[in-house]
């Protein structure tokens, strides 16, 4: 297992878990494959739709990429109170140690209003590196 983060903005909370894809990663060529967890959860009164993403994403050398989309993996899910969305993405990096944060933006179904959520920074690490 690797980092764990959670954070709740206008009563979502997201949950973030990562883990180092050791199989799909290769050292000499500087490529570390991170595959991430993340859980959705509706805690506030209201019906919600997540729109797109925002991530910003940091490697030990300082080098800085946003990633832009609609949706998450191919979906802009509902969630009702109470409800969440649980889906899983990948991220690789030219170095053993980065970061990720990021926004997801919702729509409020009653009245339209858009509000953005925040997504946690976590890290991004080889297991070995720990030792």
């Amino acid at each position: 297992m690797g980092t764990q983060a959670t954070q709740v903005t206008h009563g979502i909370k997201i949950s973030v878990e990562t883990k180092f894809h050791t199989e799909h990663s290769d050292s000499e060529n500087r490529h570390f494959l991170f595959l991430y967890a993340i859980v959705i959860e509706n805690k506030s009164e209201d019906t919600v739709q997540l729109l797109s993403r925002h991530w910003n994403i940091f490697d030990s050398n300082s080098v800085h990429s946003e990633v832009d989309g609609d949706g998450v993996v191919g979906e802009q899910p509902v969630l009702e109170p109470g409800e969440s969305f649980e889906y899983e993405s990948a991220c690789s990096l030219t170095t053993d140690i980065g970061k990720m944060s990021g926004t997801y933006l919702m729509e409020r179904k009653f009245d339209k209003a858009h509000f953005k959520v925040t997504i946690p920074e976590f890290e991004l690490i080889v297991p070995q590196r720990l030792n």
